[in-house]
């Protein structure tokens, strides 16, 4: 009865998988669709085939300046998020210390916390520093969403490290510093990589807290929903297939890092 069952149940969990991925990618690929379509409202059937709408954008210099403040900040939340996600991941790996497990509540909780307590949060924190409606203030609630996603995929990789290679590079000689250097970094750097292209690719999707916070420095996903709250454009359409494909290949290069250790961008 085990091996009849089996065939059965892997053949309906791959039926519900390919439900699933067709039932997220379908308004993915209607965008994409409409993205190339001549008529302004989305319907059936379809006019003629027009790259017009990536024609304006292109000639758009409000879209130019959201995607130039997205480029900034997530390059930056990327580093800023690394660093501290790496920060916060050798802790865990190197050290034993009282209070341990609340430490790595506190430091993977951004990503739980409702988008909308966030965005409010940080709106209320920045204001008080200052700091509010700038591309800074973008840059700094991006990194402390961002920065968990960091740690936990570098925590991975230090998790599949033996913990004798540091005892044996200080029995070698090697202080703490030359030992992060030359044993540490090395063996973590497909998923110090990995987690760049992750953090840019959360970055440049993220549009709720940007909202709050970015005042009159619009990120790309804000200028979109300014769009919106305007008027059905075409041009949204356009934005968000080029934002998806963007956002996707971050996300297709961190896969392949982490699949291939050995693998590193030239």
């Amino acid at each position: 009865m085990t091996g009849n069952r089996n065939p059965l149940i892997n053949g309906l969990l791959k039926l519900h998988i390919t439900l699933c991925l067709i039932f997220i990618f379908t308004p993915i690929a209607g965008s994409f669709v409409f993205s190339l379509n001549s008529d302004r409202f989305p319907s059936l059937p379809l006019g003629s085939f027009s790259t017009e709408w990536y024609r304006l954008i292109w000639e758009d210099p409000l879209v130019w300046a959201g995607f130039f403040n997205t480029l900034l900040v997530g390059a930056c939340v990327a580093a800023i998020a690394t660093l501290l996600g790496f920060g916060g991941a050798y802790t865990d790996f190197r050290y034993k210390f009282f209070g341990k497990p609340v430490y790595l509540a506190l430091a993977l909780l951004p990503p739980t916390i409702p988008v909308v307590i966030m965005g409010l949060a940080m709106l209320a924190f920045l204001s008080r520093v200052s700091l509010s409606g700038n591309v800074i203030s973008v840059i700094i609630a991006h990194g402390v969403m961002c920065s968990p996603f960091a740690m936990a995929i570098i925590r991975l990789r230090l998790s599949q490290m033996d913990p004798d290679l540091e005892a044996a590079a200080w029995n070698l000689g090697g202080n703490e510093w030359v030992t992060m250097r030359h044993v540490i970094i090395p063996f973590t750097k497909p998923a110090i990589y990995a987690a760049l292209f992750i953090t840019m690719a959360v970055s440049f999707d993220e549009f709720a807290v940007a909202w709050f916070v970015s005042g009159l420095n619009e990120t790309l996903p804000v200028k979109v929903l300014g769009f919106l709250q305007g008027q059905v454009s075409p041009r949204i359409n356009a934005i968000g297939s080029l934002a998806f494909v963007s956002s996707i290949s971050f996300i297709v290069i961190a896969q392949i890092l982490m699949r291939n250790p050995e693998s590193k961008p030239s």
